[in-house]
């Protein structure tokens, strides 16, 4: 599983963290039923603190994509609803064009016009 941060994403770790792991699950990299790598292994891999990674991993159980059992560690549930996931893409379009100074009302006529 490759799991990545983008360094000038000015979000929370803990958030990006969610997002690549989210990614990770929504492409298959992770199957329903499989395992995840220890918070610890997946902490060196995204080059973050464990915790972040740990917090992370919670936001994704109340979401209801992992579950966590004792002794058995972190186990997958299900894939992220393709509509959260979308809504999401489109939330941190609208936050870089914000970052660039483009509204919303701008975004939408971009849409339009690739139509």
């Amino acid at each position: 599983m490759l799991l990545s941060l983008d360094l000038y994403d000015e979000r929370p770790l803990h958030e990006q963290a969610a997002d690549a792991i989210r990614r990770a699950i929504a492409a298959g990299e992770v199957a329903p039923g499989d395992r995840l790598p220890p918070a610890r292994d997946l902490a060196v891999a995204m080059q973050i603190n464990a915790n972040t990674v740990l917090r992370a991993l919670r936001e994704l159980r109340e979401e209801g994509l992992l579950e966590f059992r004792r002794g058995r560690g972190v186990t997958v549930l299900r894939r992220p609803d393709p509509e959260v996931a979308l809504r999401q893409k489109l939330r941190d379009l609208l936050d870089e064009a914000g970052r660039h100074g483009y509204g919303p009302d701008v975004v939408v006529e971009w849409i339009a016009a690739e139509k």
